[in-house]
């Protein structure tokens, strides 16, 4: 907790004392109380950022509750963050490119060693002619001549497996969010974000604190995220590219001008950046420069393993 603190503070006098516009968050123990997100990886889809590829944890009174995202490397974070898996109750996953998706298996593989069974909601997007659904994905991983059929007890609890996972599917085209969990005080809602051709997902997670919401890969262009993020306590964005990137990029991701302009619109306490990239990461200063220019509040630059209180105030 002293640790939390210190962090704490360090934010908000770097932003009281119109410090540098890179604040970066700092690895510390997640709080034995209150709520907190926790990244598990800060990166993107190639390996030269070194950093996991995008997943999330959010802590609640020192168990890890929910998870967004399992990218390739957050099997690895999920252990050092002190994550156990009989504690998850929510997985949502936002799309089904492997910085997202890929370590899932081995992340449920653990479903063997727990003391008792445990269930467990996983969500996931609709799918399309290029991308499975969620309920497909998990049946051409985990079902009967799957790429891990040896794990097909997860659906059920069954063949020496002690989580119970049911899937579902949230349809992206919806232009209004969907409910896909609750749960002690905790209510989670999906909502389709335009990622190219990709089908992708946006999570908003409403506690009794305050809320979270935690945008996937996006370009920025459906108007309804906005009002599904308003309101926000923390929102979290990706920092894939810079303004000059090309039209294909730009296709995929959201620019830091239009990250800025989200995040104006949205205007969260704290704006949190996740999914750096080799270049975005040497332009990083100059990238969160150009968010600031719209978004005057706390940008925190997330890093593998760094927490961010729901609250610093």
């Amino acid at each position: 907790m002293k640790l939390l603190k210190l962090f704490s503070l360090a934010l908000l006098s770097g932003i009281a004392l119109g410090g540098p516009a890179r604040i970066d968050a700092q690895e510390v123990p997640p709080p034995r109380t209150g709520i907190a997100l926790q990244l598990l990886g800060s990166g993107g889809p190639i390996s030269d950022d070194a950093r996991a590829s995008s997943g999330a944890l959010v802590w609640i009174n020192g168990k890890a509750r929910l998870m967004i995202d399992a990218g390739g490397g957050t099997y690895l974070r999920f252990g050092q963050s002190g994550a156990r898996l009989e504690d998850i109750d929510f997985i949502g996953i936002s799309h089904f490119h492997t910085d997202h998706s890929a370590d899932l298996p081995a992340i449920l593989k653990g479903a063997y060693f727990l003391g008792s069974t445990h269930k467990v909601a996983l969500v996931g997007p609709s799918g399309n002619a290029n991308f499975p659904s969620m309920t497909a994905f998990y049946q051409r991983e985990f079902g009967r001549g799957g790429a891990y059929q040896y794990l097909s007890g997860l659906s059920n609890a069954s063949e020496g497996l002690r989580l119970s996972i049911t899937p579902s599917n949230v349809d992206v085209a919806k232009p209004v969010r969907s409910l896909v969990w609750r749960g002690d005080g905790v209510t989670v809602y999906a909502l389709g974000i335009p990622h190219g051709d990709v089908p992708a997902l946006a999570f908003r997670i409403e506690t009794p604190k305050g809320v979270i919401v935690l945008s996937a890969d996006q370009n920025g262009s459906r108007k309804e995220f906005i009002d599904f993020a308003r309101g926000a306590t923390i929102l979290m964005m990706p920092a894939a590219i810079d303004d000059d990137a090309d039209a294909q990029s730009r296709f995929l991701h959201a620019t830091p001008t239009v990250i800025g302009k989200v995040a104006a619109a949205v205007n969260p306490k704290t704006l949190v950046l996740d999914h750096f990239m080799g270049r975005s990461l040497l332009d990083k200063d100059k990238n969160i420069l150009t968010i600031r220019k719209y978004y005057k509040g706390r940008v925190v630059a997330g890093r593998d393993l760094s927490v961010i209180p729901l609250s610093l105030d």
